[in-house]
């Protein structure tokens, strides 16, 4: 059973096409597959000389006899890159990315331009770079190596500053090029130097130790060796003899193991554990864990540069990566928000202080979800842009549980209320008393307001707006009610109006109550210093905090006006009872 985000093709695909006018096109199938991929992947590329069995080695890797295609012509077979994604075969996080590149030197294309640019993408794509080649490493060998030389040409490892001087530190490149291995094909000598046994890593370390001179043949000689080192920190070498007679390799792919040199196969088996033990997962600077995701936006990004006639450079991929990858965080961010908050609300909250508590639980882990996928220099600007995004959805969730609660308040008072429109209509009150049955109807329905859950935050605005759309027809029933005394209709329409007052002043006071809890909730997530920009939380908590401030005078004087006028109203009214 795969892991999630895991891919498993049962055959290779052709990851980058190489196009008869020298274009070179990522293939969109293959870039669906690794989008498709979220696990950090082990990239491992294979690069050297067309016939040289690349194709086989990458097929043992896969542990398959067939999967890249093997030739037994002259004739190359292998065009552009093609890619084999596997789970990897000891480590279940991981997934195992196996890139089989063109051969290099093929008489038939005219030209090495094209094969430099398929080497830098080797390079540029892998975290394990293997060159394959026939034979021993002497001069001629190292010199075939010459697309290393061209490396300098081919990539850049950071964008030019503009004075005109280009990047030429090497070891800038070699502190996130790929672990280079030396796979040497048909090797027939023994490994012997000065009489002594030595090792194959040994044996590579003295092919591309230095020699002392100024001499035009030795600095040629120590070019090649000077990028080799300078690119490739880490080297390993592996010795193969030739698997089988010269007329069976033909066959090779059909041959079963015993069928195969003990020679071959016992370096065989060493070089693919190395390769699944030791190759790391693909790096981009900035200690950045690659995943098939990323690693196809790198890849596009590096064609769409190296066929706009451009080099290829690292920082600016990274930067072209991070956008996209923060964009993605901050997408995934907002999704985590929205379904958690789906999950701790049920909508209409009794107090605006629920949603805000919920708010700030699901904020903090939508966080967490960003800072998890997000890096490059450019965090804070999607962090800032994750924040406004959030502050958005909280509005919106406010003003959802207000219009939620708003809806639900009416349905009840609707359904509250039916009696009194259907009574009303029948002319019920249209009598003597009637008014003071009509204002018994009233405080019952209000009774039965009061004591229904679950209204929500707008539950005293919605009671509000239905009181008055009844005093009209409050009027009138006061006005048709003649069995009721002038003195006391008067006092039935004050008490009426000292009841609206109090209703009117208990919604400015939970509008108050509203706007400090907003502010505490906004104090409380500031507190929580999640690398918000300082000034301007300053200046936001000023205009704030004048507003509020103006706000508040506002409300303090209107809840003075209301208490005055208020006990002014009961004073007439106590007057008007003793007059009575």
């Amino acid at each position: 059973m795969m892991a999630p985000g895991q891919v498993h093709m049962a055959a290779p695909i052709c990851l980058i096409e190489n196009m008869p006018d020298g274009k070179l096109v990522v293939n969109r199938e293959a870039a669906e597959v690794l989008a498709g991929i979220r696990q950090p992947v082990v990239v491992v590329a294979i690069a050297g000389l067309y016939r040289t069995g690349k194709s086989y080695l990458m097929n043992r890797l896969a542990g398959k006899r067939k999967g890249f295609c093997l030739g037994t012509t002259v004739q190359a077979q292998t065009k552009g890159i093609w890619m084999w994604c596997l789970p990897h075969p000891h480590k279940p996080d991981l997934t195992l990315v196996l890139l089989d590149t063109e051969g290099l030197g093929d008489v038939q294309k005219g030209g090495m331009e094209n094969d430099s640019w398929i080497f830098a993408l080797a390079i540029l794509l892998s975290s394990t770079l293997v060159y394959n080649s026939m034979g021993t490493i002497d001069e001629t060998a190292v010199e075939k190596l010459h697309y290393v030389t061209e490396l300098a040409k081919a990539i850049r490892a950071k964008y030019p500053s503009g004075d005109g001087q280009e990047e030429k530190n090497f070891t800038e490149f070699g502190r996130f090029f790929p672990d280079f291995v030396w796979a040497l094909r048909d090797f027939t000598l023994q490994l012997q130097l000065d009489g002594r046994h030595i090792s194959a890593d040994k044996y590579l370390e003295n092919a591309l130790r230095f020699l002392q001179g100024d001499a035009e043949h030795i600095q040629k000689h120590n070019m090649a060796r000077s990028c080799i080192h300078s690119f490739f920190p880490s080297r390993k070498c592996f010795i193969f003899d030739r698997p089988t007679s010269r007329r069976k390799l033909h066959r090779l792919e059909e041959l079963k193991e015993e069928d195969l040199e003990e020679d071959f196969l016992e370096p065989m088996a060493h070089f693919c554990q190395h390769i699944w033990e030791t190759s790391r997962p693909k790096m981009i600077p900035g200690d950045r864990v690659v995943t098939g995701t990323m690693l196809t936006s790198l890849a596009k990004t590096y064609v769409d540069a190296i066929n706009s006639g451009d080099v290829p450079c690292l920082q600016n991929a990274v930067l072209a990566l991070s956008k996209i990858e923060n964009l993605a965080a901050v997408n995934d961010a907002v999704s985590c928000y929205e379904e958690r908050m789906q999950q701790l609300l049920l909508l209409p909250t009794d107090t605006l202080e629920e949603l805000l508590r919920a708010h700030a639980k699901c904020e903090r882990e939508a966080i967490g979800v960003f800072i998890a996928r997000a890096f490059g220099d450019n965090v804070k600007q999607f962090q800032e842009e994750l924040e406004n995004k959030l502050n958005q959805k909280k509005k919106a969730f406010c003003e959802r549980n207000e219009k939620m609660s708003y809806d639900r308040c009416r349905c009840v008072l609707h359904f509250l209320s039916r009696d009194l429109v259907s009574e009303i209509q029948q002319g019920i009150y249209a009598v003597p008393e009637g008014y003071k049955c009509f204002l018994a109807k009233m405080n019952e329905i209000k009774e039965k307001y009061y004591a229904f859950h679950g209204k929500g935050v707008q539950a005293d605005r919605a009671l509000e707006e239905f009181l008055k759309s009844k005093e009209t027809v409050a009027k009138s029933i006061l006005h048709m009610d003649n069995a009721l005394s002038g003195k006391e209709k008067e006092i039935e329409a004050q008490r009426a109006m000292v009841e609206a007052a109090q209703l009117q002043q208990k919604i400015l006071e939970q509008e108050l109550a509203n706007l400090e809890q907003m502010m505490e909730d906004k104090r409380q997530h500031n507190e929580e210093g999640i690398q918000r920009l300082k000034e301007k939380w300053e200046e936001e908590m000023k205009k704030m905090k004048e507003e509020a401030e103006r706000r508040m005078g506002h409300f303090r004087k209107e809840l003075l006006r209301q208490r005055f006028l208020l006990m002014a109203m009961e004073t007439e009214v106590e007057l008007l009872c003793l007059r009575a």
